[in-house]
């Protein structure tokens, strides 16, 4: 187990853990798991990291569909900043406890403002990362939230 698959059972919130096998030839972790599982890719999140204003150690969290992408402007503005610009991936990695690819926005080292892109509200569940590279979780995005301390937010373009 994980601890974003802990951190659910610990709150007993409904989820379901698909597995499947990574391609380590394939970068594109979230698309990939889409695919494998058969998944819609705007129902399957990906976990983001951004810096705020400038600073590498003012982190926050996005999680978008896959099919999408993070618009910058509108993270920063959600996380009440001027500006904000990708996370290093290395910063990302120590921060959370998770590599990339694997990066689960359950049950991170450390507590970061997290925000959920608003298209999530469209659906009754979603996948977001278990924490490990061909591993998801799926639930609520209510339960997302509640477990992340999160806010919706529109995140995507």
């Amino acid at each position: 187990m994980t601890p974003a698959i802990n951190l659910a059972k610990k709150h007993k919130i409904a989820h379901k853990v698909h597995q499947y096998l990574h391609d380590p030839n394939n970068t594109n972790f979230g698309m990939e798991a889409a695919e494998v599982l058969g998944q819609d890719p705007a129902r399957v999140f990906k976990t983001l990291l951004f810096s705020c204003n400038g600073d590498p150690r003012q982190l926050a969290v996005a999680i978008v569909p896959v099919a999408g992408m993070l618009d910058l402007k509108s993270a920063a503005k959600a996380a009440g900043a001027k500006k904000a610009e990708m996370a290093d991936p290395a910063i990302a990695e120590k921060t959370t406890g998770y590599i990339v690819g694997g990066i689960s926005p359950l049950g991170q080292k450390k507590r970061l403002p997290t925000f959920l892109d608003d298209s999530a509200r469209d659906y009754d569940t979603i996948c977001v990362s278990a924490g490990r590279r061909g591993l998801e979780i799926e639930l609520a995005p209510k339960d997302l939230l509640q477990l992340t301390c999160g806010q919706l937010a529109a995140l995507a373009r």
